[in-house]
């Protein structure tokens, strides 16, 4: 466990994505790297910016746990089929 200065809050809650959002893609793209949201990711990571698409606002790139990265691309990547797969967070 690493000591920062972010607020480590944990989630009140948690539901299904209904239907596709780009709030729901950023959060496909934060989970199918491993983290919960962007809030997990930046106290993570310590403070990383996450890089995004400037002309549609979806997460460009991230780096998993493992050091690795995960490449994005500017279109949607969260397929109508895994939209109920992607868990929300409430805090």
């Amino acid at each position: 466990m690493s000591s920062t200065n972010y607020n480590v809050s944990k989630p009140k809650s948690m539901s299904r994505a209904k239907g596709w959002t780009a709030e729901v893609e950023n959060l496909f793209r934060f989970q199918q790297a491993g983290y919960r949201d962007e809030l997990e990711y930046i106290q993570v990571k310590q403070g990383a910016l996450v890089e995004k698409w400037p002309q549609t606002g979806y997460v460009k790139k991230l780096q998993r746990r493992d050091n690795t990265f995960y490449y994005y691309s500017r279109k949607r990547e969260c397929l109508e089929r895994e939209v109920n797969k992607v868990k929300v967070y409430a805090y």
